[in-house]
């Protein structure tokens, strides 16, 4: 059972992947001493239980919490009394005593495989090998270093909650379950990655989410075949429909109220350890300019706010093309006062319109790249200095027109408006193809740039379900949170691209409630007030009066 030399210990491991314990307790050792023995911070710690049987712990010092170790583990083995000793020679056998009676430690198993002991090793836990017994004793006493839950950096907003996951794949569980305190939510957990062996966490609510999409999630999820998983954006690459698309078919967040949300409205949740960020899936693509907080405001502030956002977004993707075509193919769309100052900003500068967007274009994305990767405290002076010192210089030698750098200004404003950063980029990226149509064809280039983007958009799918649902194909109650939303209680439904067993999610009585006039209780016209009796001149009380009248 001992394990060749000079061979990576994954793949020893995949040579003795059904081998199981020995009951001698220095073959176990000796195994485990081949995969881990060359770590300084591997310790094993031999002792005798009962003072009859020899037992080895086995950990990672720097992955363990000493003092959970030393309290729950050791000391009960290292304290048992004479009564114990003798209950192990005359009832029940050693395994049971150790599990039941002397260990303190909430989670602890048995594990008889070789390989899934020293799994369990390098992954936090201790291991206790005790001589007789083939299976050793596994506890989870992994403790790790965390940072705390902060506000996400990614999608912050006014009005909302203030926490974000991090890199704990326990904690991110913790705060979902925190959320939705139901025995519907379910989490179904799979390694993947041959060296990494990452966690990959599936959450969904059970009786609301489509089955089918949990089967197709998994056996997406189970195909993976790579030697690690670092990051959430590893899974999205290999698990989305379409590899070539510019645009995301799966959104990610930070947030664990709009995991919630989403969860809620019949998605999946996948989460990896080491990651802060979650999936959600499926994806449509008018999810990528709604917030978190579109939900908690008014809907006739929240509508002018998305629709103000939808029109950035439009701005971001055509107005450099839009420029380029007017400027060299049709000017006589141009008012005439505006037409003259046009040109005479364009006076004397040496290149045609198409090349002076692609230089502006080109110097915004490497100056946004420079901001992104300098530290907080440069990266902001640089953007002043950026936008301000170098615009100002290049419009002042004369190679660049100021109405150019108004229009990359506005274009590069309008994508900082999206909400999703990777739906932001991908239109950058399109930005640049749309501004080559437009030099070689004009209005008639831009045309054909949006009609090529709309019709890759219409055969796009997110694990079947069409990329510009609900437009194409058309729902009426989907489209009442697309372009605008619409009040809460209008939106009983849950989103039928879903296809969801349970669609129902407003009460009747709600629904009832927000059709009925409400009941002004207060009303100083009702309450406190003397109602006068025209008829006979007389006054009368009001109920509030004659009660306290009576009570005199």
């Amino acid at each position: 059972m001992i394990p060749p030399k000079n061979q990576p210990a994954h793949q020893i491991l995949d040579q003795y992947d059904d081998t199981k314990i020995s009951h001698r307790i220095e073959a176990t050792i000796s195994f485990v001493q081949k995969i881990l023995g060359e770590n300084d911070d591997f310790v094993i710690r031999q002792f005798r239980v009962f003072d009859e049987y020899p037992a080895v712990l086995m950990y990672f010092s720097d992955l363990v919490e000493k003092q959970y170790l030393n309290d729950h583990i050791l000391k009960p083995l290292m304290l048992t009394s004479i009564n114990e000793q003798g209950k192990v020679k005359d009832n029940r056998p050693l395994k049971d005593i150790l599990m039941s009676d002397t260990l303190y430690a909430c989670e602890g198993r048995t594990e008889g495989l070789l390989t899934e002991v020293v799994q369990a090793l390098v992954q936090g836990e201790t291991v206790l090998v005790v001589e007789g017994l083939e299976e050793a004793f596994l506890f989870s006493t992994r403790h790790v270093d965390k940072r705390s839950i902060t506000q996400p950096e990614t999608e912050q907003v006014i009005r909302g909650a203030r926490e974000g996951f991090i890199e704990m794949l326990d904690t991110n569980l913790s705060l979902l379950r925190y959320r939705l305190p139901t025995p519907d939510l379910r989490v179904k957990t799979i390694r993947i990655g041959r060296v990494t062996k990452s966690k990959v966490a599936l959450c969904y609510l059970d009786g609301i989410v489509n089955p089918q999409l949990v089967e197709e999630v998994f056996r997406r999820l189970s195909m993976i075949d790579i030697d690690g998983i670092l990051d959430i954006g590893y899974l999205e690459q290999f698990i989305e429909d379409n590899h070539l698309s510019p645009f995301p078919q799966i959104q990610n967040t930070e947030r664990p109220d709009k995991a919630v949300a989403n969860l809620l409205e019949g998605r999946v949740i996948l989460l990896v350890d080491g990651s802060p960020f979650a999936l959600i899936l499926p994806t449509v693509f008018s999810q990528f300019y709604q917030t978190v907080e579109d939900y908690s405001e008014r809907y006739l502030l929240v509508s002018f706010i998305r629709l103000a956002r939808l029109v950035a977004l439009v701005f971001s993707l055509i107005f450099p093309s839009l420029y380029v075509a007017l400027i060299s193919f049709n000017p006589e769309l141009i008012p005439t006062e505006f037409a003259v100052a046009v040109a005479g900003g364009r006076a004397g500068v040496p290149f045609p319109s198409v090349i002076e967007v692609l230089i502006m274009e080109v110097s915004m994305e490497v100056l946004r790249e420079a901001t992104l990767r300098l530290p907080q405290q440069v990266g902001g002076a640089l953007s002043i200095v950026g936008v301000l010192v170098i615009g100002q210089a290049a419009v002042a030698a004369g190679f660049i027109s100021p109405i150019t750098v108004v229009i990359i200004a506005l274009t590069t404003i309008g994508s900082f408006a999206t909400p999703a950063y990777n739906a932001a980029l991908a239109l950058r990226l399109l930005r640049f193809p749309l501004v080559i149509l437009s030099s070689i064809f004009g209005l008639y280039g831009v045309m054909i740039g949006l009609i090529l983007i709309a019709n890759h958009m219409l055969s796009l799918k997110s694990f079947g379900v069409p990329y510009l649902s609900p437009i194409v194909p058309g729902n009426f109650q989907g489209m009442k949170d697309t372009l605008a939303r619409m009040p809460l209680w209008s939106m009983p439904k849950r989103p039928a691209l879903l296809h969801t067993p349970n669609d129902t999610r407003l009460g009747k009585i709600t629904q009832e409630m927000t059709h009925h006039a409400p009941n002004n209780t207060l009303d100083p016209l009702k309450v406190g007030n003397i109602r006068r009796d025209i008829t006979d001149g007389v006054s009368s009380p009001s109920n509030g009066d004659s009660s306290s009248d009576s009570s005199n």
